[in-house]
């Protein structure tokens, strides 16, 4: 803990009045971006997979996207999609 408290506080004046957002960017910097950002994407297909698998192709993506993995077994709780009925033409 104390190694990320140094990391975080590196170059910062704790007494400057933007001391905060400086340590907040030196945070924000050791977070692993390219790799959440992959991962979200696997979350986001499989959570669309499993919604089109039941009927709810939407539902899949949104719970997907706001809750990763959790969102998958939100989406397979629920139950199936009927069939929409037909257009009247």
């Amino acid at each position: 803990m104390e190694e990320l408290l140094a990391k975080a506080t590196q170059g910062v004046d704790p007494d400057s009045p933007g001391a905060f957002f400086h340590i907040f960017i030196n945070l924000m910097t050791m977070i692993p971006w390219e790799a959440l950002f992959w991962w979200n994407l696997v979350f986001l297909a499989v959570g669309a997979l499993l919604g089109w698998w039941r009927g709810r192709l939407m539902a899949g993506v949104v719970w997907a996207l706001v809750l990763g993995p959790i969102g998958w077994i939100i989406v397979l709780l629920a139950p199936k999609s009927a069939k929409p009925p037909p257009l009247p033409r």
